[in-house]
């Protein structure tokens, strides 16, 4: 099992998402990168993100890359669909140097490298999200979302 951290704008969607994917065994709502350890105060500079536990010899980083490529729109900077601000960035976070190489292969590779402004960095700080947005399309399935229901479904 191994870790990773996806960004693509407001976590519950991303989550309902990345969960159905093949190769991934868990996922948990939280923040990516912001300079708090607690979910108190100010905001910090945090991406909302998915912790994302998955088998790497069924699922691989370019391959989930891909997935996340299906439900963001990689052109926008701090915006996907309704929700607006840094915390609605995206990136992919990991602790693992491979992670971040395979990720950045991946998009060095696409035509459209020059357009993208999906960030791919170092996880420096994780925190979990509040029992109330983990799985928050699940318990709340009428909650704005900005990926289409026919994507959230695709894979399940």
């Amino acid at each position: 099992m191994e870790v990773v951290y996806f960004a693509g704008g407001c976590l519950w969607g991303v989550q309902a998402f990345i969960k159905t994917l093949p190769g991934v065994k868990f996922t948990e709502a939280g923040r990516a990168n912001g300079t708090s350890h607690t979910l108190e105060g100010d905001y910090d500079g945090y991406a909302e993100c998915v912790k994302t536990g998955f088998d790497p010899t069924v699922v691989t980083i370019r391959e989930l890359m891909g997935y996340l490529f299906e439900i963001i729109d990689p052109y926008s900077l701090n915006k996907q669909g309704q929700d607006v601000g840094e915390k609605y960035r995206t990136g992919v976070y990991s602790e693992k140097p491979e992670h971040l190489k395979e990720a950045k292969a991946f998009l060095s590779e696409r035509n459209d490298y020059d357009l993208i402004v999906v960030e791919v960095l170092p996880l420096t700080n994780y925190v979990r999200s509040t029992e109330e947005h983990q799985d928050r399309l699940a318990k709340c399935p009428n909650d704005y979302c900005h990926i289409p229901e026919e994507i959230l479904s695709r894979y399940k």
